[in-house]
């Protein structure tokens, strides 16, 4: 039985962002995904730097993790974007099901 994932990635230009939305929904390498306009504070260059950013979470299959890295590092503008993921533990056979249905097999 395969692993299911919450993949996300932060990004800073809304067209970027929905460029990877549109991509991995289209290979059907993830079922659904969410974006939230989120403010971040990091070290880059060693200066603390403060960004408005879009985080986007897909719902996913951990045997896709790599598919899905590769196409948005594809896209992605950043000289090191985060893509990482977390394991969905607990949730209903239904939702399971629904992204099992949907993504490639």
């Amino acid at each position: 039985m395969d692993k299911y994932i919450i993949v996300t990635t932060l990004c800073d230009k809304e067209k970027i962002a929905n460029k990877i939305i549109d991509t991995l929904l289209q290979k059907r390498l993830v079922v659904g995904s969410q974006i939230s306009k989120v403010h971040s504070k990091y070290w880059w260059n060693n200066q603390l730097e403060k960004n408005d950013e879009y985080k986007l979470e897909f719902r996913a299959k951990e045997s896709l993790f790599t598919e899905i890295e590769n196409e948005i590092k594809k896209i992605h503008d950043y000289e090191v974007p985060e893509i990482s993921f977390y394991s969905i533990s607990n949730a209903n056979t239904e939702f399971f099901n629904w992204i099992d249905e949907y993504t490639s097999k």
